[in-house]
């Protein structure tokens, strides 16, 4: 199946009760692009990933992955046809090593998950995949460390090496600097801006200027609504989004 673009949403809303969180959202991101997704906050940022991820179903609307209709499709299906997240908090086993959180990452999309009784490390191939993707992003020296006692950044680190873990063809990331220091923001982006250029990224960023850096394309929601879509120039010189999220 061929199609222009990685992740098609058309229309999408979400209701709780009478509020209504998401208002008829369309957004077309191609295969390989890189897209911040901005707003103040309550814009409803979050709970649009939950309903591209399928954490939410969707009131209205419909979304597509290269083509294909998974609106109704659960998380671990859309999983499988290659999409990927991360979360503002931290959601990672702190009491097992690094390379463990990674491993068990890589065997969640395989075969081998169904091997309860035999123990990870005899997964040879497992095991040289997972300290791959430690290395890819600065972790290859700390696998054997617990995550308990990694620092806040190398946790958002690890973060995005088991959404990485599956090989995703797209990745959401929701706040990927959330939390950390200046320095710590700089290590984060220029990690992202290795990330495999094949790989469709669609991130929520509230350091404006990382986010403008890293994405050519910005949506900015505001209330649930997109009041602004185009290139980081444009957004720039919005001069709605310069009142509403820059306080100008």
């Amino acid at each position: 199946m061929t199609t222009d673009f990685a992740l098609k949403l058309d229309g999408v809303s979400k209701y709780f009760g009478g509020l209504q969180a998401v208002g008829g959202v369309s957004l077309a991101v191609r295969p390989g692009e890189r897209r911040a997704l901005i707003g103040p906050n309550g814009a409803g940022k979050t709970t649009l990933f939950n309903l591209i991820s399928g954490s939410l179903p969707v009131s209205a609307g419909a979304i597509t992955l290269f083509g294909r209709d998974v609106t109704g499709a659960p998380t671990h299906r859309r999983a499988a046809q290659g999409l990927a997240r991360t979360f503002q908090i931290t959601n990672l086993f702190a009491d097992l090593t690094v390379l463990d959180n990674c491993l068990l990452a890589i065997q969640a999309l395989t075969r081998e998950r169904f091997a309860m009784f035999r123990p990870l490390a005899a997964f040879r191939d497992l095991h040289t995949a997972a300290l791959s993707t430690l290395e890819a992003v600065g972790l290859g020296a700390v696998g054997d460390v617990p995550v308990r006692n990694l620092s806040h950044g190398e946790q958002r680190q690890l973060e995005i090496a088991l959404a990485l873990a599956g090989k995703p063809r797209v990745l959401l990331l929701d706040e990927p600097t959330a939390g950390l220091s200046p320095a710590e923001s700089r290590l984060m982006a220029g990690l992202l801006a290795r990330l495999d250029p094949a790989i469709t990224v669609l991130m929520i960023e509230h350091d404006m200027d990382i986010a403008l850096e890293l994405a050519a394309q910005v949506t900015v929601l505001h209330y649930g609504r997109v009041i602004a879509d185009g290139s980081r120039e444009e957004i720039r010189a919005d001069a709605q989004v310069r009142e509403i999220y820059l306080g100008a």
